[in-house]
């Protein structure tokens, strides 16, 4: 799949995740038909644009991907706490903010 196609696909995908809701980079990667590939999802956040919702995305455990401390961490956990995310030593309780797809969203939504 070309690179421009996976970077549209995981905007889209991401621009579904509504505010107020995390999501993995593994996960992000399966509904974007690309499982496995969690470390490709950073890499394509790094390269799009800059209004897409690319601080909804932690890492599984819930941690912020950034070194803590560093500029774009805290830029991260205030744009979480902006929305309602409660952030905690830079780590989100993704029982409580994950974002779980519904199956409208599966069968009509995401792009495969």
């Amino acid at each position: 799949m070309p690179h421009e196609a996976v970077q549209s696909r995981v905007e889209k995908t991401l621009s579904l995740v509504p505010e107020g809701q995390v999501i993995s980079y593994a996960l992000l990667a399966d509904l974007c038909g690309l499982p496995g590939r969690a470390r490709m999802m950073g890499k394509c956040l790094r390269e799009i644009n800059a209004d897409c919702h690319w601080h909804r995305v932690l890492r599984a455990d819930g941690k912020i991907a950034f070194p803590v401390g560093s500029e774009k961490a805290d830029e991260q956990r205030e744009r979480l706490a902006e929305e309602g995310v409660v952030v905690k030593n830079y780590r989100v309780n993704m029982t409580k903010f994950g974002w779980k797809p519904d199956l409208h969203t599966i069968l009509v939504e995401l792009e495969y």
